[in-house]
């Protein structure tokens, strides 16, 4: 790399009045794109000050009158973009990563434990066609995600059954835990994963499938981030804040692994369920809302109030939209704040 430019010697007789000195990168980012990126290469700190990179000694001295410090560098930032275009056509090969790194005026690449000879040798093509412009440094390791996310909605499973997550609440010690529905653990399904990645979630520490139907599962991964929102079918997700009983009439949304039913309301707040099965739950809410197999657990709420944990319903074989048209098409869930309040638990 060049020396640093902050002060340039002037012809004899001439003389320019001192710029406050320039020390907001984010001006300094301004003034490269006056440059453009064919004359410099991106700021970085060096020595406690910001630096920006600059292809030749006119744009260094655009800088020096500005107040701001100055490096020559061989490579233009339009180069090393090119460059990381490049790589990019790459993408998708596991355990690497590229990217500009203005310090050192080269693309750096990072080729971690687990890459196959013949796609080393597709990046090392690629990094010789750019010549010094491209690193390649080998690093020790996998590239893996140091943590999952759980939201309400989203898929489970124990084993081969298939649920869906309601809410995460939590206690006042910040332990946090996941609700869903208590029918869900019939047969010994105690041990609960992430339906995608199959990542382990926890076990079940209290349930009831008669005459409620709930179940409160810990957050024992720490790898796991349980975030207080439930998420629909777009990837999009709503806050959930508080609990409390559901009121007739008002009007409710659903989330489950299977389908979603954004428009229905509150028929009752409180009945008395008999399944085919000959199960029977009392105090459920009544909805309009609809359900396919596998939504069992999942979230029912308003705006951001959590009201109750998918159960059942009636046409649950048959396809669910997100507005559901069958006039005769019910869904019955377990009141949230019934599960919670017991063991001092709320959402957030």
């Amino acid at each position: 790399m060049g020396s640093l430019l902050a002060v340039f010697a002037l012809p004899a007789g001439q003389a320019t009045a001192a710029a406050e000195p320039l020390t907001d990168p984010a001006r300094l980012v301004a003034l490269a794109a006056g440059l453009g990126d064919d004359r410099t290469a991106g700021v970085h700190y060096e020595d406690g000050r910001p630096v920006l990179a600059v292809t030749d000694q006119a744009a260094a001295e655009t800088v020096r009158v500005a107040g701001g410090t100055a490096e020559i560098v061989a490579h233009s930032q339009s180069e090393l973009d090119t460059a990381q275009a490049d790589l990019n056509t790459l993408a998708g090969i596991p355990n690497t990563a590229w990217g500009v790194d203005p310090s050192s005026n080269k693309i750096s690449v990072d080729i971690h434990d687990g890459v196959s000879d013949a796609d080393r040798t597709r990046i090392e093509k690629i990094a010789e066609a750019h010549g010094d412009a491209v690193s390649i440094t080998k690093r020790q390791g996998a590239l893996e995600k140091s943590a999952y996310e759980m939201r309400g909605g989203l898929g489970i499973t124990s084993s081969n059954r298939i649920c869906s997550a309601a809410f995460n609440v939590t206690d006042d010690a910040g332990n946090r835990y996941m609700l869903t529905a208590g029918h869900c653990m019939v047969g010994g399904y105690y041990d609960w994963n992430r339906r995608t990645g199959n990542v382990p979630l926890g076990r079940v520490t209290h349930w009831q499938s008669e005459p409620g139907d709930w179940a409160i599962v810990a957050h024992s991964n720490p790898n796991v981030i349980a975030y207080g929102v439930v998420q629909y079918r777009d990837g999009s997700e709503s806050q959930i804040t508080n609990s409390r009983p559901a009121v007739d009439g008002e009007k409710v949304k659903r989330v489950g692994t299977m389908s979603q039913d954004l428009d229905g309301m509150v028929l009752e707040p409180s009945t008395t369920v008999n399944c085919d099965d000959g199960s029977t739950y009392y105090n459920m809410i009544k909805t309009s809302l609809c359900n396919v197999a596998g939504d069992s657990g999942g979230g029912m709420f308003t705006g951001t109030t959590a009201l109750g944990i998918t159960s059942g319903g009636n046409y649950v074989d048959q396809p669910c939209g997100n507005t559901d048209g069958q006039s005769d098409r019910v869904t019955f869930y377990q009141p949230v704040y019934k599960a919670i309040i017991p063991y001092d638990l709320k959402v957030y």
